[in-house]
């Protein structure tokens, strides 16, 4: 037992976050003694506190930082011997592994955890809100479901598994042996798991858990009892992975690329990726600051958000949006990516327009930063800003709209193969585009003043990060399915999980646009009787959609254990990372592979995208060198004709 406690590991990590409770009793005992401040204890302030210490106690503990402690205290560099590196087990999941494929599997695993919590309170609340009245729980409570709902499946969930699915594909799609900076990616996995036990920490706060929404707007959060401490300092770790994460992203995409691998013979998943971790870099540290603020206005009595110290209650929603906005499309970006990997090898053709999808991504970076305050057109800011900001609003709909038109004309005239990933990207085609819609009518002012705080905007971001983002991870869990485990996945259950979603999801969120525009407000736990019927086959049908979960979740769990086994190519893709074994072996390629052409010259006889170690490189017939173009071992459109 000794041993287990000197050794890193989870049992050191729990010990160590008891004794980061501890430290923080100590260090406000020592402060408040040092000013004579009394009583020497208090409550509040050890807590906030002692969120702090826990979590970084429990990743010392953990060994996050033990290499980079190794070498802060000036002692010789540890010769890695690799024993922290791949799964060879499943121990091996639940500790600091430098693997990437590892960490990829840990991230979205993790991330379905606290999906499938986020979603279970969104049946309690759609069960309380069957029928007007209270039914299960009291407004409060109701509150505090919303709130950690949105959190954990913004924070928890969406970000996070697009980093997972990208932590395992990236670095074999670009020719990596593994990211840029291991340590740093492991350690980024094990913010998640701070942040998410903190939040849901919080219904045992006293006052229950926080209730001001994801969004926390002060001065509302600061007055808030202390379950709100625990989403603030939460959003801190959740926040400090992503960044860490993108900048791990972002040195590995670009320093790292296999010989050969320009930026325009990039697949769009890397191209996405990449744009991500610009808007996470930039944006991210807004929402730290805007918590941080809150935290002071809290514990210190800074007064950033307080009136009745001359606060300003603005300056938190235009912090908070100038980051928020932005992650709308941290949400979206690495979708379109993986959107674009399945269409094209689903229809057996090139990416239409493959340059301007590229660019169309980084517009995207540049424009979300100049549509921040649509989100605030009722919330008594300056009106001249309105204008400025629906037309910018408008306008970022533009390079969106080039990359619906790509993939319609990538799957025109194309041999679709109509499976389980195809059936999800084609699902987000359609729902992406109708929440798309609704979000252009948003930009209008008028029309953003009558349906502001309605089921009008649930029914947007629902259509946008459940129809859009949500289906699209879906398409990347069954499409990189195979290469992750070395299993196939059940296709009849994926089909049914699919109509089942699609159906189901359509059935609970379009109705919401009707009563959102006949004034419903959201964010309530009672309703007038004009709504009852209406409410009531919503929840009827997210009953059912909260069912067609429950259908993935044992195709995934039956097919990992006893599916049959895949090759190393079951769809015949041109990418890197179809080249190698299922699963991938531990450093990935005996050799770093030399890449020769595009990625998606599907219908070009012959065409290659790269070579590994001892393949020779044939001269593909009417191949480009431009990025378009070039495949691994081509197989073609006329193959299936």
């Amino acid at each position: 037992m000794v041993a287990r406690l000197r050794a890193p590991g989870l049992t050191r990590a729990f010990l160590y976050a008891f004794y980061g409770v501890l430290l923080a009793y100590v260090i406000i005992f020592i402060f408040r003694t040092w000013y004579d401040l009394h009583p020497v204890l208090v409550g509040h302030a050890v807590l906030e506190l002692a969120l702090f210490t826990s979590g970084l106690g429990f990743l010392v503990g953990l060994g996050g930082f033990s290499y980079w402690f190794y070498w802060a205290t000036g002692k010789k560099t540890l010769v890695d011997d690799h024993s922290g590196h791949g799964a060879y087990s499943w121990r091996d999941y639940f500790r600091i592994n430098t693997d990437h494929k590892v960490i990829g599997i840990q991230y979205v695993v993790t991330s379905f955890f606290f999906f499938f919590v986020g979603g279970l309170f969104a049946m309690l609340m759609r069960a309380e809100l069957a029928q007007p009245g209270r039914q299960f729980v009291d407004p409060n409570t109701f509150n505090g479901l919303f709130s950690v709902h949105a959190s954990l499946l913004i924070f928890l969930f969406i970000i996070p598994v697009f980093a997972g699915l990208g932590n395992f594909v990236i670095p074999i799609m670009i020719g990596a042996p593994d990211m840029a900076f291991p340590r740093l990616n492991a350690l980024s996995f094990w913010m998640l798991p701070v942040a998410g036990i903190m939040m849901l920490l919080s219904f045992a706060a006293p006052g229950g858990s926080f209730a001001s929404g994801w969004t926390a707007y002060a001065p509302l959060s600061v007055t808030a009892p202390e379950g709100q401490v625990f989403f603030t300092i939460g959003v801190q770790f959740a926040g400090a992975s992503s960044i860490a994460t993108a900048l791990n992203f972002l040195v590995t995409i670009i320093t790292m690329r296999a010989p050969g691998m320009s930026f325009f013979r990039m697949p769009l998943l890397v191209w996405a990726n990449f744009s991500t971790s610009l808007l996470v870099v930039i944006a991210t540290p807004f929402i730290a600051v805007s918590q941080f603020m809150v935290l002071f206005d809290r514990s210190l009595g800074f007064n950033f958000f307080e009136p009745a110290g001359r606060g300003d209650v603005l300056m938190y929603q235009h912090i908070f949006w100038f980051y928020s906005h932005p992650a709308v499309y941290i949400m979206m970006l690495p979708g379109f990516g993986i959107v674009s990997e399945i269409l094209a090898v689903k229809s057996r053709k090139p990416i239409f327009g493959y340059r301007m999808m590229a660019f169309s991504l980084l517009a995207i970076v540049m424009l979300g930063f100049t549509v921040w305050a649509h989100h605030m057109f009722v919330s008594g800011m300056q009106d001249w800003i309105r204008v400025p900001m629906m037309i910018t609003t408008a306008i970022i709909a533009v390079p969106t709209g080039i990359k619906i038109f790509s993939w319609l004309a990538t799957l025109w005239r194309g041999v679709l193969h109509l499976d389980t990933p195809m059936l999800f990207a084609l699902g987000f085609l359609t729902m992406f585009t109708l929440g798309g819609i609704s979000g252009v009518m948003l930009a209008v002012i008028p029309v953003t003043i009558h349906v502001s705080d309605t089921y009008f905007i649930v029914a947007h971001i629902h259509y946008v990060l459940f129809g859009g983002s949500l289906f699209t991870i879906f398409a990347g869990v069954y499409f990189w399915f195979p290469k992750m485990t070395g299993r196939m996945y059940d296709e009849r259950l994926g089909k049914l999980h699919f109509w089942s979603t699609f159906i189901f999801f359509n059935l609970t969120f379009a109705p919401m646009h009707v009563i959102g525009i006949q004034g419903m407000p959201r964010r309530v736990a009672d309703y007038a009787e004009q709504w009852a019927t209406w409410n009531l086959l919503i929840s009827i049908a997210s009953f059912f959609l909260g069912l067609s979960a429950l259908i993935f979740a044992y195709n995934m769990i039956a097919s990992w254990r006893g599916g049959p086994r895949a090759d190393h190519n079951p769809w015949r893709s041109l990418t890197l990372e179809w080249q190698v074994s299922s699963p991938p072996p531990i450093f990935n390629f005996d050799a770093i592979p030399t890449v020769v052409g595009g990625p998606y010259e599907y219908g070009v006889p012959g065409a290659v995208h790269g070579v590994l170690k001892g393949a020779e490189i044939p001269q593909p017939a009417g191949a480009t060198a431009h990025g378009s173009g070039g495949g691994t071992h081509g197989s073609g459109r006329e193959e299936e004709e």
